[in-house]
């Protein structure tokens, strides 16, 4: 007497519908009383079996890093079992990162996020203008700053330019950061 069929197919990994489709289509033989015998249909299994029909190991997607290590941090997991992935585990992973791109879509369509690149330009444009009116400034006010104190006009000029090149140099440029 051997076993059933489910866990002939537990025992081969593979499904249950795939030892039937192999008994229907005579690539394993089961006992007359319905049941399997393992070591028999395994070597029918290797003989009858076209190799290059198989399903490749080599084709499967490896589960990114990422997100099994998203994966972790979502259940509260500190190590994979076996020093593997499980299929669960690689499933939870897809469907955390669909969650994450699907939010992030969202946040974008409901104008919630910006560009990284148009953002820095848009500081660096406003920082530039600010810092242009700064040096302008005593330009346009030297001359009537001197006539209400009564001072050399270029004097004046010269002591707020430097001044203000000075105090700009003390601010430096802006390092915006926008992450």
């Amino acid at each position: 007497m051997g076993i059933s069929i489910r866990a002939y197919a537990r025992h081969r990994g593979v499904s249950d519908a795939a030892v039937r489709k192999a008994i229907k289509t005579g690539r394993i033989t089961p006992e007359p009383d319905g049941t399997i015998d393992p070591q028999k249909a395994d070597a029918e299994w290797a003989a009858n079996t076209d190799s290059a029909q198989q399903h490749k190991q080599g084709r499967r997607k490896a589960v990114p890093v990422d997100a099994v290590n998203m994966v972790r941090e979502a259940t509260g997991e500190s190590a994979l079992p076996s020093g593997g992935t499980t299929l669960l585990q690689a499933r939870t992973a897809n469907e955390v990162l669909k969650a994450q791109t699907a939010k992030v879509r969202l946040a974008r369509l409901k104008g919630e996020l910006v560009d990284r690149a148009k953002a820095l330009a848009h500081v660096f444009k406003l920082a530039r203008a600010e810092r242009d009116a700064w040096l302008n400034w005593p330009t346009r006010v030297s001359s009537q700053m001197a006539a209400e104190l009564g001072v050399d006009a270029h004097t004046l000029h010269v002591m707020l330019e430097r001044e203000v090149r000075r105090h700009l140099e003390e601010l430096g440029d802006p390092a915006p950061r926008v992450d």
